[in-house]
């Protein structure tokens, strides 16, 4: 049944990162077999293999137990070399074959020539107007920079930053088909690793040095504790900046901050233009919430709209979302949008920002976790309690204003551990991955009502 992997892609492709899937999910082959109930994959060599089972198995799991009603029993192998055609249908010569691994890759980059995000949808408040006029420059060539460094917590509009730019210098260049790389620091590492294993790295560097016009990358506390990436990036920004190439970054936090980076990459990280989007406040969550109500097609009453932006404060992902499945309920029901619908749907929505201390966290976080105060702030690596401590950090650097410092001097942690401890639970929750609902789930619970 090859079809039956063919729709668990779908559901994968859906739920991973687009370079993930292209990477590592695509040059997959598979079938499941009913009777045994397994699903046997073959990834092109040993690497990807490995790298899928230990990275993707889980996701694997779920979305053929969506697909096929049962949680199927996966089996991951590589081709074996003879398994593969020879050129031309000739039989190949004794120990012609190579064993060297090949990267799971198009030899050209993938140049994006569509965003989703423009600057014309993006809704300019006290709170972004530093960063939109930053960008909107950025492209014009009206800031001395050729580097723009965007910063913010998540869901508050970094990424439609970076995108509407590349829609802009997309659509204004002069060249035919401008060279736009668009992706995350981990996907940047994946390949940079993919190109060490195989032998390939001179391949890479041209990819990411000479192929391309626009770098864009984000989430570049990634690289935080990889020195042999952080190595390369740098050098990767070096030559484009040399040949008068532009690069955007993008960070949940700004480059001081990040202690575990080569303090060479620090210091080239600040020599571009920084700008940072704070929260956005009243007056510009309302104006959100009308311009998404216009692109739906409704009309949302004025009392509605108070009530939404007034209780989701923090996270503009979340009002937009908390926005479409009112007008999905709405709809279903055929029902007009009233108060008492909105606070129903409100119910499954992280609230407005509550003032939270760092002692009632912890203890919400124990009472959740089910664990005694000293597990989630002592140096165990036991997984509930790394989860347990991770979500501590997060909510901790969401809804209080201790620093970095502050919350690991409480943990007896570093600063870099705190760090690296909040983007694991951002990347989670925000790519949807089965932890990351789990996390969500956690933390809806830790937040009082």
């Amino acid at each position: 049944m090859t079809d039956a992997w063919e729709r668990i892609q779908i559901i994968l492709e859906k739920s991973l990162k687009s370079g993930i899937f292209q990477l590592w999910i695509k040059p997959l082959q598979g079938s499941f077999d009913p009777d045994a109930k397994i699903l046997r994959l073959q990834a092109p060599n040993e690497f990807v293999a490995s790298w899928v089972r230990e990275r993707l198995q889980s996701m694997i799991l779920e979305a053929g137990q969506d697909v096929l009603g049962v949680t199927p029993e996966l089996e991951i192998s590589a081709f074996r070399a003879d398994e593969a055609a020879s050129p031309l249908g000739s039989p190949e010569k004794a120990g012609a074959s190579e064993t060297r691994m090949h990267l799971p890759i198009q030899s050209n980059i993938q140049v994006v020539s569509r965003f989703r995000y423009s600057f014309q949808d993006f809704v300019v408040g006290p709170s972004n107007e530093l960063a939109f006029v930053a960008s909107r420059s950025f492209c014009r060539e009206q800031v001395s920079s050729d580097q723009l460094f965007l910063c913010s917590s998540t869901g508050l509009g970094k990424t439609h930053l970076v995108q509407s730019m590349g829609n802009n210098l997309a659509g204004s260049s002069n060249k035919e088909a401008l060279r736009v790389a668009y992706l995350t620091a981990e996907e940047f590492a994946c390949q940079l690793i993919q190109a060490i294993k195989s032998k390939q790295v001179e391949r890479f560097k041209a990819r990411y040095r000479d192929q391309i016009d626009i770098l864009m990358l984000e989430d570049i506390h990634f690289f935080q504790g990889k020195e042999k990436i952080q190595g390369e990036f740098l050098s990767t920004i070096n030559s484009l900046q040399g040949q008068g190439k532009k690069v955007v970054l993008s960070s949940s936090f700004l480059p001081k901050e990040l202690n575990d980076l080569d303090s060479n990459l620090v210091s080239r990280l600040c020599r571009g233009f920084m700008a940072v989007i704070d929260k956005p406040d009243l007056g510009t969550r309302q104006e959100i919430l009308r311009q998404k109500a216009s692109s739906l097609q409704i009309s949302l009453p004025q009392e509605v709209s108070h009530l939404l932006a007034e209780r989701i404060q923090t996270d503009i992902r979340q009002l937009e979302s908390c926005l479409s499945n009112l007008v999905f309920k709405a709809r279903m029901l055929k029902e007009r949008i009233t108060l008492e619908m909105a606070l129903e749907v409100l119910k499954n929505y992280d609230l407005k920002e509550q003032n939270l201390d760092l002692e009632e966290i912890i203890r919400s976080v124990c009472r959740v976790f089910d664990l005694p105060r000293e597990k989630v702030c002592s140096k165990s690596r036991k997984k509930q309690h790394v989860l347990a401590r991770n979500l501590a950090f997060y909510l901790a650097r969401k809804y209080t204003g201790h620093s970095l410092k502050d919350i690991g001097r409480r943990f007896n942690r570093r600063h870099s551990t705190v760090l690296k401890g909040v983007a694991n639970v951002e990347k989670e929750v925000n790519t949807d991955t089965p932890l990351g609902r789990q996390l969500k789930d956690a933390a809806s619970r830790v937040m009082p009502n």
